[in-house]
């Protein structure tokens, strides 16, 4: 009389197979994201309706039809063997944008400067602001993946990187740094009102040093923050900025399918980690889901490495 239950042997064969699929599985899905999506960048184009109208023709633009393009970039993360990363973002002069911002974490090598003034290139000959983040500072250290996906604020290393010769470097072709400063400038014609804050995720910002209301004169306020998160998103919006522009999140960095954001590794929610959306009904967030990752984490899953075009039109 045969038995009704598998043999030991038949449950061991098969506890193998799911274990080696389970294995196969997962070596492909990382090969996938470290080989593939990891270097598969990508353009995002957002409109952004908040100039009063009669703007783009008083700034010499024509009508409403030729916006302010705006170019938001943002954790390179950059090494010296970025060859290919460094080649897409200086292509990207190509779009001839009025003002080019870029929100930090640019750094993971004390060698990688260089790298980044190549990448930048051309971009640095434009109109330009800019806050870092705390990988322009400290270089990155090795973690467990895993605890990027719990949401656990990670410590920075204390290995300092050159980011005084680099900031010095951005300086010196003539694009601002807005840390805890207050920045009235032209850009294609628009009168741009700008404030930025030191990277809050590890409390380095001091927004009481650039607190109050933009300049009513200008035609866009624009607030600049390394991580979004949400104290300095309200003192912006209290004060009236039209947007706040961050990075920091990598847009969730491993995510499901149509980039839904597992983690946001700030305060913001999920679905905010990355692109554009209104934090009150007067001022609006755009998050860049940046182009790089941490030399010890270095895959992206259903969420392509970008930069942003933002075409800030006026309002209806």
């Amino acid at each position: 009389m045969s038995s009704r239950f598998p043999s030991p042997a038949r449950i061991a064969r098969g506890a193998a197979v799911a274990v080696g699929s389970a294995a196969a599985l997962g070596l492909t899905t990382f090969l996938y994201a470290n080989q593939v999506e990891l270097r598969a960048f990508r353009l995002k184009r957002v409109t952004l309706p908040v100039l009063e109208p009669g703007t783009l023709a008083r700034a010499g633009r024509g009508d409403s039809g030729n916006p302010l393009r705006i170019l938001h970039v943002s954790d390179f993360h950059m090494l010296p063997k970025h060859k290919r990363k460094q080649r897409w973002v200086a292509a990207l002069d190509a779009l001839n944008p009025d003002l080019v911002i870029n929100t930090g974490d640019n750094l993971s090598s004390d060698k990688a400067v260089p790298n980044v003034l190549a990448a930048l290139g051309p971009l640095l000959n434009r109109p330009g602001a800019f806050v870092f983040g705390t990988n322009d500072y400290f270089a990155p250290r090795p973690v467990n993946p895993l605890k990027y996906l719990s949401g656990k604020k990670r410590k920075p290393s204390r290995v300092e990187l050159p980011w005084r010769g680099m900031r010095a470097a951005f300086i010196e072709r003539g694009w601002q740094d807005a840390t805890h400063a207050r920045l009235e400038f032209v850009a294609g014609g628009v009168k741009i009102a700008m404030a930025g804050v030191d990277d809050p995720h590890h409390e380095l910002d001091d927004y009481s040093l650039i607190a109050g209301a933009p300049n009513p004169d200008a035609d866009l306020a624009i607030g600049l923050s390394h991580s979004p998160e949400p104290h300095v998103l309200d003192a912006f919006a209290e004060d009236g900025y039209n947007l706040v522009m961050s990075g920091h999140t990598h847009g969730g960095q491993v995510c499901l399918p149509f980039d839904r954001a597992i983690v946001t590794n700030c305060g913001i929610d999920r679905s905010r980690a990355s692109g554009l959306s209104r934090w009150t009904e007067k001022t609006w967030l755009h998050v860049s889901n940046g182009l790089g990752t941490s030399p010890y984490a270095p895959v992206r899953l259903f969420c392509r490495p970008s930069a942003t075009l933002i075409e800030v039109t006026e309002r209806v």
